[in-house]
């Protein structure tokens, strides 16, 4: 499977313009991805159109997919939305690893420590 991005029927635009309105926890994360993965050799980009979606971090390579949701994905539509979401991400070869914006913000080392075990168990 390749590397580079997968198409997506996002416009570009629209990644960009959720970049620009990341919220804190997003920000914050996406500071310790760059730190804390890149020198092992895991290139992560933020706001990603994949298919008909944008996830908010990915490392292509590992093909790893991670969400930071806040209250609003916790209403039964949006549950189901992110399910069927997460199941189309699975079915292009992603594993997705979702996080609160409160795990975010109160254990980020325990969310650094899921997704370097989800980076070791890719094997790639």
């Amino acid at each position: 499977m390749a590397i580079g991005r997968p198409p997506s029927t996002v416009p570009v635009a629209v990644a960009r313009g959720l970049r620009r309105r990341a919220t804190e926890a997003e920000r914050e994360l996406w500071r310790l991805l760059r730190d804390r993965f890149r020198p092992g050799g895991h290139h992560f980009r933020r706001q990603v159109p994949i298919d008909a979606f944008v996830v908010d971090f990915a490392c292509l390579k590992a093909r790893l997919a991670i969400e930071v949701d806040g209250g609003g994905h916790a209403t039964p539509h949006a549950a189901t939305a992110d399910l069927r979401r997460d199941a189309r991400l699975r079915e292009l070869g992603f594993t997705v690893l979702r996080f609160w914006n409160q795990e975010v913000d109160r254990e980020i080392e325990a969310v650094l420590d899921k997704i370097a075990a989800a980076l070791e168990g890719t094997g790639r």
